[in-house]
């Protein structure tokens, strides 16, 4: 499946009813979110599965590919454009057999090693951070942007930049091969979701000139 990483947005529902979760995805979507991943850390499959296939529905009408975290289930039961899975999840080479060819297969990666393994077993991208700290519930380890540059040049597939990152601090990878950035805080924290994703965008667009 063809898509573009330049400016993936993944949800966190800690700080969103699962109506304003929806009306923060419909405005990072008409802000120009290329990709929307939805992650759940602590909902459990039913849920899990009610919610993904209400922002399916909203990304949908944009048009825009929606990637499930960790839930490969999830992923096909709503008939999600694939999913993400990190070192703790089941292996990429297990969700692309699941899925098959034509879905998309992401994968959390911090070292080349990491990388060149999740390219090989069939991954589509990668994503690799954190470049900063974050404010997700979600535990991180710093990644220097040195290794997320070897990362970029190790594998042929696209590399997403992901932690912490804001309009105001991505300066640090105006020299970095990357594909796009992730987004999380930045978008789906922001007072203004789609004014947040359309400038956010237009960074990454730049630094790619």
């Amino acid at each position: 499946m063809q898509f573009d990483p330049t400016l993936y947005v993944i949800t966190d529902s800690t700080y969103h009813t699962a109506e304003t979760l929806l009306h923060a995805v419909d405005e990072a979507c008409a802000g120009g979110a290329t990709l929307i991943q939805l992650r759940e850390k602590d909902t459990g499959g039913r849920d899990y599965l009610m919610l993904a296939q209400q922002v399916k529905a909203v990304t949908d009408r944009y048009n825009v590919p929606l990637i499930i975290d960790d839930r490969v289930d999830v992923a096909i039961a709503c008939d999600a454009a694939g999913v993400h899975v990190g070192a703790s999840d089941l292996p990429v080479s297990v969700c692309r057999r699941l899925l098959g060819p034509d879905k998309i297969v992401g994968a959390t990666a911090k070292s080349v090693e990491a990388a060149k393994a999740a390219y090989t077993d069939g991954a589509d991208y990668l994503g690799t951070g954190a470049i900063y700290p974050t404010t997700t519930h979600v535990t991180t380890k710093i990644t220097p942007v040195s290794t997320l540059n070897e990362i970029c040049r190790a594998v042929p597939i696209p590399v997403v930049a992901i932690g912490g990152l804001n309009a105001d601090n991505m300066d640090v990878l105006a020299d970095s091969p990357i594909a796009g950035v992730a987004i999380v805080s930045a978008v789906m924290k922001a007072d203004d979701p789609r004014s947040a994703a359309t400038h956010i965008k237009e960074k990454v667009l730049a630094m790619r000139k």
